[in-house]
């Protein structure tokens, strides 16, 4: 479940532009002042800046409707190559250019700049960052905060369930940087919101890069490196506080903390093999070394989802609390632990983890090029659209 899910991305890029043929573009409810006149150069000119502001991702739907609006508006009726059908995203491009036939191009630049005028007056301008004095460098899908010699990192996309966009590893990464370099004694990652964390968006990739979905796969796989040494590396104690389910990445790295404590309203799931791929974050050495090789296996290979006792007793989670008290009686755990001495919790942790930090780092290397192969192959791509075939169905 690494960074790349970018095949299931393009597998919902192929039915978003099913759903676009289907339909006639624009879809969206524009803004027509001025329409009968005709759009300018200008107007698609500042139309194309004004796209650079959105800050929310606006949906394959929207997304290939500018892209198919764009080409027509600029080079006229499609008229390139069908792209092979295993190419999904250039596939969907094409169709979603194609259906605008023989569209001209001034109404085409009309359309544009009223799509374009229609998703920023959509957007609801951003809150205010909290001004706190224990508030922390401002993250857009975190909050992360210092207080009581604590330094709380929370993954801040409840309606999202927490999933990890792209641009969250480097948050993340870059929270962790920080936090290992202030006065704090302890760190603390956790999710706001019912869910700790549902794994990776499936919005991570909307395009195939240059170098193809070769240099995608390996982009992906050398930030999973990169984001799985952060932890490994990390000097301080480091806490993750599980408020909810758990999926994928948000699981496997979880043998890198320190100490684990969950709600037993939380749920481990690793569904690797269900997806044609294998498992990251150091989990195939660190989980059969925590829980046995059997008891490993059944979540790694056959996709067993552990309940939160079930992860206590098999040693990935420290401690299990009640639901209704958990947030209560694990910050008084976390403010009494915060008033220890840093130094000796920083050595004593490098103690412990020291002798094999050589050791993860060699199998995050492994575990990650491992996956870049996975996410090339043919039997990652069907497993994943057959996963997706049958939850449709339900």
């Amino acid at each position: 479940m690494a960074a790349v899910f970018s095949l299931l991305r393009r597998w919902r890029l192929l039915k978003s532009v099913r759903l676009v043929q289907g339909l006639r573009l624009p879809v969206l409810q524009l803004h027509t002042t001025g329409a009968a006149m005709g759009a300018t150069q200008e107007d698609f000119n500042q139309a194309k800046d004004q796209l650079k502001t959105l800050k929310n991702d606006p949906g394959n739907q929207a997304k290939l409707q500018i892209y198919a609006l764009f080409k027509q508006a600029t080079q006229g009726p499609c008229n390139a190559p069908k792209p092979s059908m295993l190419d999904f995203v250039n596939k969907a491009k094409w169709d979603a250019w194609k259906s605008l036939g023989s569209l001209s191009l001034e109404d085409a630049r009309q359309k544009y700049v009223d799509l374009v005028a229609s998703l920023v007056s959509a957007e609801v301008p951003p809150k205010a960052a909290a001004s706190s004095s224990g508030s922390k460098a401002a993250f857009e899908t975190l909050e992360v905060t210092s207080e009581n010699n604590i330094t709380t990192i929370r993954l801040n996309r409840p309606d999202k369930k927490n999933a990890i966009t792209v641009g969250m590893y480097s948050d993340i990464m870059q929270a962790l940087e920080q936090a290992a370099k202030d006065d704090s004694v302890i760190t603390v990652l956790t999710g706001n919101g019912d869910y700790y964390c549902s794994g990776n968006d499936l919005n991570n990739f909307t395009s195939i890069p240059a170098g193809g979905v070769e240099q995608m796969a390996k982009d992906s796989g050398e930030l999973l490196k990169n984001f799985v040494n952060a932890f490994i590396d990390y000097p301080k104690p480091l806490i993750s506080l599980v408020n909810g389910p758990a999926v994928g990445i948000s699981v496997t790295v979880l043998g890198l903390f320190d100490v684990v404590y969950a709600t037993d309203r939380a749920t481990f799931h690793t569904p690797f093999s269900q997806l044609g791929q294998s498992p990251e974050g150091c989990s195939s050495y660190i989980f059969p070394k925590i829980m046995g090789t059997a008891k490993a296996n059944e979540m790694l290979l056959f996709n067993k989802k552990l309940t939160a006792h079930e992860a206590c007793d098999l040693g990935l989670v420290t401690e299990v609390f009640p639901d209704g008290t958990f947030q209560k009686e694990v910050w008084t755990r976390l403010k009494t632990y915060a008033q220890l001495p840093k130094n000796s919790l920083a050595f004593s942790k490098q103690l412990v983890r020291g002798m094999e930090k050589e050791k993860l780092h060699e199998v995050n290397n492994q575990e990650c090029e491992r996956l870049v192969e996975r996410w090339l192959s043919d039997e990652c791509m069907n497993a994943i659209m057959s996963f997706f075939q049958k939850k449709s169905k339900l």
